[in-house]
């Protein structure tokens, strides 16, 4: 997820360039740009890492001109470095990309047949290669052409240096937003990058190109057919509009969760021929692996928990699963015919860097799923599965953990189908499902009045029980661990199973109870649990599949979710236990996104 924004006008592009990357640089924080075009010619200055590097060489440089684009940058292809910054140039054309073009190699390839050269990694450089290669001094006419010519997610802004009055934009399965003003317009990613500077916008739909000119805005459809986009007042301060409108980011990244994980599995399948597609995985082979050993800490522990019951489910091959700032000081037994997977969103947690270290010595193989490109985990790994999550600011993980499962499904798919153990038809059948998670998610954030509402009753509890069984079971440690990380109340999660063992001794009328109780092969154990913490006072709150009135009998708050595979049920009732923590710790007035003690990435040991 990348930010982008352009500018035409009679002030000075490059100031409103930067006010509105300073206000995007959430989006992406890995390297940043700007083109401007300046006597005749397309001046570009980037940087690599955080915005404030490309401020200095502006401040500088002080570039002077009336039309621009920006760009700070959230790497998919390519690593953090200058030469794959964005804007990218091809003969007197610059634009700046958000999203991700999947047949990008192929064009490369006939781009390469014609003589252009590439200076950089990305999937970009080929675009603007591409809409030059089509140019014949229509730049509206050359965009047109090239988009049809892509496949994939891409919001678009275009400048030519041969028709220096007018920005072309273009958008498919990424935002893209029009800023109109008197005698300038704008376009960016989010409302944030443009608020200051006006409250009348148009939002582009799917598949428009737009034509920019200091005093109009005209849209078109990629046949080139003009349609009408209504212009909308939107009253928002500017630190509302950085959230989009969202409360807190933890709020807006539970809510970005179906895009996060469109965006982890684009690209990584093929539903007619019932396949998994990791080409990045191609160097590892699985048919020397007697077992493999998953690593992480927090959240990202939990997710190598499910995964477990993902790739011994589907790939039938035997699975640890390990702390990492313990699994560094026992003795491990690890050899060349293991697989280390280091699970970290940020790709730089002090105890799984060192964990990898000690499988790589000892001859592992190793394979990373991690959000961050060019981070220390990915670079030490023979492999990395991107999750593609975007940034995430709230310290609480929530769209960086759906992903990672998501991840974890896919490479058990993946490893189960290259060990012959998953048939196509099968295969084809567990994509479709995987493929409408991201609605049924959208089903279970409409319940989120719902849930607040039950927050309400319960921000007063000093404890929680989180209980659930079989794939589920992770989801309860997860469910625990977000409301102790925010709200600062006591939780515990437990299998249902082992609740005699113990736990049951804290059940009264002081104790709620969580349960996960959707559809699965252990339903009935569940819902004995579920009378056993009647039995003694407890209270209930249990999620269960749509269509279930048997357990509302038993308990005071039931949450419905939609019908779904008990394995892809972790993802519904996991967003129901964020939106929970997140409710409680809203309505007790604290810092949710910034909790006590925390921190986003936990670099030392």
């Amino acid at each position: 997820m990348c930010g982008i924004v352009a500018y035409i006008g009679s002030k000075n592009a490059t100031d409103i360039l930067i006010e509105g990357l300073t206000r995007l640089e959430y989006r992406g924080y890995d390297s940043a740009g700007i083109a401007v075009i300046i006597n005749n010619k397309i001046e570009v200055f980037r940087s690599v890492g955080k915005l404030l590097n490309l401020k200095n060489i502006i401040s500088e440089k002080k570039p002077v001109s009336n039309i621009g684009i920006g760009h700070t940058r959230w790497a998919t292809h390519g690593k953090p470095s200058y030469e794959n910054a964005h804007p990218h140039s091809s003969f007197g054309i610059s634009l700046v990309h958000n999203g991700i073009i999947e047949n990008y190699l192929d064009i490369k390839r006939n781009l390469a047949d014609k003589g252009y050269k590439f200076e950089s990694e990305t999937d970009t450089e080929v675009i603007a290669h591409l809409i030059h290669s089509n140019y014949k001094d229509d730049i509206f006419e050359a965009v047109k052409v090239s988009v049809k010519q892509i496949k994939g997610s891409f919001a678009l802004a275009v400048i030519s240096v041969n028709e220096p009055d007018k920005i072309i934009l273009a958008r498919h399965d990424s935002p893209l937003v029009i800023g109109i003003s008197d005698g300038e317009n704008f376009a960016a990613s989010d409302i944030p990058a443009l608020i200051s500077y006006t409250n009348k916008f148009i939002f582009l739909e799917e598949n428009d190109i737009a034509v920019l000119t200091k005093d109009s805005v005209t849209c078109f459809d990629f046949e080139g057919k003009k349609t009408d986009r209504e212009i909308k007042i939107v009253d928002i301060n500017p630190v509302m509009a950085e959230k989009a409108g969202y409360r807190h980011f933890m709020q807006k990244e539970i809510y970005e969760q179906p895009r996060a994980i469109i965006d982890t599995i684009r690209g990584k399948y093929s539903l007619e021929e019932g396949m998994v597609l990791l080409p990045e995985l191609q160097n590892i082979s699985i048919e020397n692996f007697k077992r493999f050993n998953i690593v992480a800490c927090g959240t990202s522990w939990h997710a190598g928990l499910i995964g477990k019951f993902y790739i011994e489910k589907y790939a039938k091959i035997p699975v640890e699963v390990d702390i990492a700032s313990e699994y560094r000081y026992r003795d491990n037994i690890i050899d060349k015919n293991t697989l280390f997977i280091a699970i970290s969103q940020s790709g730089e947690t002090a105890d799984t860097i060192a964990a990898l270290r000690i499988a790589k010595k000892k001859g592992a193989s190793i394979l990373s799923i991690c959000n961050v490109i060019g981070s220390t985990i990915t670079r030490e790994s023979d492999a990395t599965f991107y999750t593609h999550a975007g940034p995430e600011i709230g310290v609480a993980s929530t769209k960086a953990f759906t992903t990672q499962v998501v991840a974890l499904f896919m490479l058990a798919i993946y490893f189960g189908q290259r060990k012959g153990d998953l048939s196509c038809e099968k295969v084809k059948e567990m994509l479709s499902e995987l493929l409408k998670l991201p609605e049924l998610i959208e089903h279970v954030l409409k319940l989120d009045e719902k849930i607040e509402n039950i927050a309400r009753n319960f921000k007063d509890f000093s404890s929680f029980l989180y209980l659930g069984r079989n794939v589920n079971y992770p989801v309860a440690l997860e469910g625990a661990l977000k409301l102790k990380e925010i709200s600062y109340i006591h939780a515990e999660g437990y299998p249902a199973g082992e609740m005699k063992h113990g736990p049951i001794a804290l059940i009264d009328k002081n104790m709620p109870v969580f349960v996960i109780a959707t559809d699965s092969k252990v339903y009935d154990k569940v819902l004995a649990n579920i009378q056993e913490v009647k039995a003694r006072d407890g209270i209930v709150i249990a999620t269960v599949t749509e269509g279930n009135n048997e357990v509302e009998k038993f308990t005071e708050f039931c949450i419905k979710l939609p019908e779904i595979s008990e394995e892809l049920s972790v993802f519904l009732n996991s967003i129901v236990v964020q939106l929970l923590a997140y409710h409680i710790a809203a309505e007790l007035g604290l810092d949710v996104d910034q909790p006590r003690n925390l921190a986003k990435s936990v670099t030392v040991e």
